[in-house]
């Protein structure tokens, strides 16, 4: 099933993100992880997609056909495309339509100075474009949305304009980057309105839960941090079980208001913690 006829379907949706091991023996332990996941019902699952694999040999795909074809969840597969080729793209595609996956998340993906970029695909907009143009209706489209604005963009106005291309393109549904204060979310998803993107727009949450992450959220993706979860850190960053306990009870604070307030769904980054993932859901199970 597509996403997007979840959405058509379910006011609001439960749906996980979750990242392939990068070590094998890890990889090992891919159903335990699954498992207790799927148990938490949710909707779908994203699966990261890393720079510089091929498609005989990417652990996403074979994630993905797990999920789909063993625990009966929709896989969201993710497909980057900066440092990929047309020819390329279409491989992944035509592996992901034989497999019955119809939902990707079109990504141009993060810079990386190990795996040379390529010059067919410069924005997520131009792979959403051309996956509309080569394969129809064939998947569901998802984008990703910036509420505290991507990190290159020139401003909000600028990064708004770049997503409702990118929509117009042929998107179907938004899962926005991790953020920590709702009103900041809820301003964001009234500018696109203003601006024409009708598309579902889906909260992305990840509870920090240690100061290592924080730092790591910080200058990754430019999130900022509300005074409240300031005095938390600045309470409980030297304990680190005070500062787990603080960071989920934020966290699940943080989905109810959203949920209350009308959003289409809930995005969770797992960070591959099922001990996370299921105390989250296990909060909100009659709430969604």
């Amino acid at each position: 099933m597509k996403v997007s006829q979840i959405h058509n379907e379910k006011k609001q949706s439960l749906s996980f993100e979750i990242f392939p091991p990068k070590k094998e023996e890890d990889f090992k332990n891919i159903d335990e992880m699954l498992g207790i996941l799927c148990e938490c019902n949710p909707e779908y699952i994203s699966v990261t997609f890393g720079a510089g694999g091929s498609s005989n040999n990417n652990k996403t795909i074979e994630i993905a056909k797990k999920i789909k074809n063993e625990y009966h969840v929709e896989p969201v597969v993710h497909l980057t495309c900066l440092c990929y080729d047309k020819n390329e793209i279409d491989d992944f595609l035509n592996i992901l339509g034989a497999e019955g996956i119809e939902n990707i998340l079109a990504l141009r993906g993060d810079r990386n100075p190990n795996v040379p970029a390529k010059s067919d695909f410069l924005h997520a907009s131009d792979l959403v474009k051309y996956v509309r143009k080569t394969t129809g209706d064939r998947f569901c489209i998802a984008g990703a949305c910036y509420p505290d604005v991507h990190p290159e963009s020139a401003g909000r106005n600028d990064d708004i304009q770049n997503l409702k291309k990118k929509v117009d393109a042929g998107t179907d549904i938004l899962l926005s980057q991790l953020f920590f204060d709702n009103d900041t979310f809820f301003k964001y998803v009234d500018d696109c309105r203003l601006a024409g993107i009708e598309v579902p727009i889906v909260p992305g949450i990840m509870p920090c839960i240690n100061a290592a992450q924080i730092k790591r959220m910080v200058d990754m993706c430019g999130a900022k941090f509300p005074e409240k979860f300031k005095k938390i850190v600045h309470r409980y960053g030297d304990d680190k079980e005070a500062l787990f306990d603080a960071g989920m009870s934020y966290c699940q604070s943080q989905i109810i208001e959203l949920l209350a307030n009308d959003v289409e769904g809930i995005h969770l980054y797992t960070m591959n913690n099922v001990k996370v993932a299921k105390r989250l859901t296990e909060g909100i199970k009659n709430l969604i």
